[in-house]
């Protein structure tokens, strides 16, 4: 994987930058020691490493557009990071780069109920969302397997989803404004707590911009009111291309779950391992949850209850206390950690259409078996948002190689299948080399133009998202800042 070569100007100029940056911030808040600095060199894909040159860790927006201003006076780097659980090297440091991490910005600024909205600063990680309006009976629908660790700051550039995104929807469905610092740091009020803003949607913009554009610190947020209750069933088969079949007849028939969760034998059996939640040793594995009144949701399970007999279920469980629905999710909970126990594994993130999912799975499992990796395969069922967990030995020379160019085989049958190369973790540095494969060269103008207003120099996370080969020019010609600038 490719990256570009530190700007040598860049690197001679490292004692000014810190003294710049240690003289604009509070104490402490400026890491330049190599040995401290190792703590930033990767994000969650940790197969790739890279020491930045410095990490600012600021606790305001004002204090963030006096870092951006120095970067952009100096012509130095900087890579926006949340938590750093990006699984797409979204954190990736260059080694002339600034890490700007917002890990110090958790505050709750306003919360208002009766509009159903909250501020914060995003560096709060998403589970506290939730947890700061809990005891008012509200909650923040997104919930991203790392929701305990991730930060708002991640979600928004990632656009973030999670398992109950079938039914409430992913980050940009519940972000409504958000306050961001450009690259010349200026700050912007972008949205707001109202329904819709007049003129060009640029929060549509910003929302899964993988940290290009700008550094949001402060996001407005939809909370909504805690459903009367949840319950969740379980239904296994012999087979995974049946259990697609299943998810495609309940989205067909209506129903709108708050969550389907699919996972295969190998997942299974790994989560009972670990957490021994009582699985089923079969095939395939879905985990249906619906929300609602008592009534509503023995209407809802009946459904689909119905609908998962007609495919001949090896098993069929539904839960019938909060303990049992705890215990149905206690594993797809797990399943993550569980795998980690297992082997070194990379995790993809590819959607497709619901319809595709029998003929997608039966091809990663021709795949698996052509490359001789196993393939585990734990991902959101409902809206085609796929996660397969490619195993592979990171000791032995060549496996990172091969898992490579298997997994960039599963991206590209998603985008085959009508889909795309990612549905919530972003393209990073993991598929940027593939973005010419889904997109075509207008295509990629269209979104490189729009980085050249925001920033105009191209020192906002370089190397991600756009393929090297197409970018070079506006890195290489950073003379492009005299165009339009936001």
């Amino acid at each position: 994987m490719e990256m570009p070569r530190p700007d040598s100007r860049v690197l001679e100029r490292k004692a000014e930058l810190v003294a710049r940056l240690t003289k604009a911030l509070p104490a402490g808040a400026v890491i330049s020691d190599p040995a401290e600095t190792r703590a930033y060199e990767c994000d969650a894909l940790t197969a790739y490493r890279c020491p930045p040159l410095c990490a600012v860790l600021p606790s305001s927006t004002d204090e963030v557009a006096a870092v951006l201003r120095i970067c952009h006076e100096m012509s130095v780097p900087v890579v926006p990071r949340g938590s750093g659980t990006s699984l797409a090297g979204g954190a990736l440091p260059t080694a002339d780069c600034v890490i700007l991490g917002v890990a110090r910005m958790g505050a709750v600024l306003e919360t208002d109920y009766a509009n159903r909205l909250i501020r914060v600063q995003t560096g709060r990680t998403n589970l506290s969302v939730s947890g700061a309006v809990e005891a008012q009976g509200f909650f923040y629908a997104p919930d991203p397997s790392s929701q305990l660790a991730c930060a708002i700051a991640g979600n928004i550039a990632m656009n973030s989803g999670g398992a109950h995104c079938l039914k409430y929807g992913v980050t940009t469905n519940n972000l409504l404004g958000v306050t961001m610092v450009t690259m010349q740091g200026e700050v912007v009020e972008i949205g707001g707590g109202h329904l819709d803003a007049g003129g060009l949607d640029l929060l549509g913009l910003i929302c899964g911009s993988e940290g290009q554009l700008g550094v949001v610190t402060e996001a407005l947020l939809r909370i909504l009111p805690k459903p009367e209750g949840a319950r969740p069933v379980l239904i296994g088969y012999e087979s995974s291309e049946v259990a697609g079949r299943c998810v495609s007849d309940i989205i067909e028939a209506g129903i709108l779950p708050v969550a389907i969760e699919f996972m295969d034998r190998p997942c299974i059996r790994a989560t009972e391992a670990f957490a021994g939640a009582g699985y089923p040793d079969c095939e395939a594995m879905l985990i249906v949850e619906v929300e609602g009144s008592p009534a509503e949701i023995d209407e809802q399970l009946a459904v689909i209850m119905d609908i998962a007999r007609r495919h001949d279920p090896v098993a069929l469980r539904e839960s019938r206390s909060p303990e049992e629905s705890a215990r149905i999710w206690l594993g797809r909970k797990s399943a993550f950690g569980a795998m980690g126990q297992i082997n070194d594994y990379m995790c993809l993130d590819g959607t497709i259409p619901v319809s595709a999912l029998s003929m997608v799975l039966r091809r990663i499992g021709e795949l698996s078996a052509q490359y001789g990796l196993e393939v585990a395969n734990v991902f959101h069922a409902g809206d085609g948002n796929m996660h397969p967990l490619i195993l592979f030995d990171a000791n032995r020379p060549g496996q990172l190689e091969l898992c490579e160019e298997l997994g960039a085989e599963i991206l590209l049958l998603c985008v085959e299948a009508g889909g795309c190369l990612t549905g919530e973790h972003g393209v990073g540095v993991e598929k940027r080399d593939l973005m010419d494969r889904q997109y075509g060269p207008a295509d990629l103008e269209a979104q490189m133009a729009v980085k050249d207003v925001f920033d105009p120099t191209w020192l906002l996370n370089p190397a991600k998202v756009f393929p090297l080969a197409v970018s070079a020019g506006r890195r290489d010609g950073a003379a492009r800042s005299a165009g339009p600038t936001f």
